[in-house]
């Protein structure tokens, strides 16, 4: 082989831009297609895999980035998350750092105005599991059913347990909670 073809080879493949071409979410590996070429199965960078990980699956024609130091592709490594026609960004404005999914569930933290917002799917569902407990700060407004399944305390005084004073029969009013 020409040498200089093989080193021409080599440089082109060091850095090459594709999309994501199939997915194999159980191992980790993706193929991506760049032109003509469609490499074998490659890792995919996530978010961070050490102690703390973040991982988002890549999807079908995503566009990607092909990281391969020697110029051997079958060595390279992807790089997800490119913004395009298909894919665009979600907003435009600069403080806002958000997450949009496929069935239209969306969180985001808007620097500008302090506000982090949850808009969720019409069946969708948050679980919070907090053996520890849950501790909330300022004012809190409810609006729908709220189910409580042992019981609610608001100033010390018990919604299922608490008594009253001056209690009378007819059309008066209780005292108040005890």
């Amino acid at each position: 082989m020409n040498p200089i073809a093989e080193l021409r080879r080599r440089l082109d493949n060091m850095i090459r831009p594709g999309t994501v071409y199939a997915v194999d979410a159980d191992r980790g590996f993706v193929r991506v297609k760049s032109g003509q070429l469609l490499t074998d199965w490659l890792r995919y960078f996530v978010g961070s895999a050490g102690s703390v990980r973040h991982h988002a699956t890549p999807t079908l024609n995503e566009q990607c980035v092909v990281f391969s130091p020697s110029g051997e592709m079958g060595a390279g490594f992807v790089l997800v998350g490119l913004n395009s026609d298909e894919f665009p960004a979600p907003s435009q404005n600069p403080e806002l750092d958000s997450t949009t999914y496929a069935d239209g569930t969306w969180f985001g933290y808007d620097q500008g105005t302090g506000d982090m917002t949850v808009v969720m799917t019409a069946d969708g569902q948050i679980h919070i599991s907090a053996p520890g407990g849950i501790n909330i700060t300022g004012p809190l407004n409810i609006s729908g059913l709220v189910t409580v399944s042992e019981d609610v305390i608001a100033a010390g005084i018990s919604l299922v347990n608490h008594q009253t004073t001056g209690v009378t029969s007819g059309n008066d009013l209780s005292g108040p909670p005890q």
